[in-house]
């Protein structure tokens, strides 16, 4: 069942106001919006570039804080 003419009207107006408030937030629901109408998740731009650049500053952080757990351990014994 669709929405009546009033009842357009009223989401309108809320839409109208979310994009004067909240212009980051009404683009995120135009997006959702635009996916739900698809049936799914629009193509991803960088295709296994996004999870190979996640992945490798994934392991820089687990490298940089072994390097300093172990400097703290060295400068403990040390003493």
């Amino acid at each position: 069942m669709g929405l009546s003419g009033r009842e357009r009207r009223i989401l309108a107006q809320i839409e109208q106001a979310l994009e004067r408030e909240d212009p980051e937030l009404a683009r995120r629901v135009a997006a959702i919006n635009r996916i739900e109408a698809v049936g799914g998740l629009p193509e991803r731009p960088y295709g296994g570039r996004a999870r190979l650049w996640a992945l490798t500053h994934g392991w820089v952080i687990v490298v940089a804080v072994a390097l300093v757990v172990v400097s703290l351990l060295v400068a403990v014994l040390a003493t």
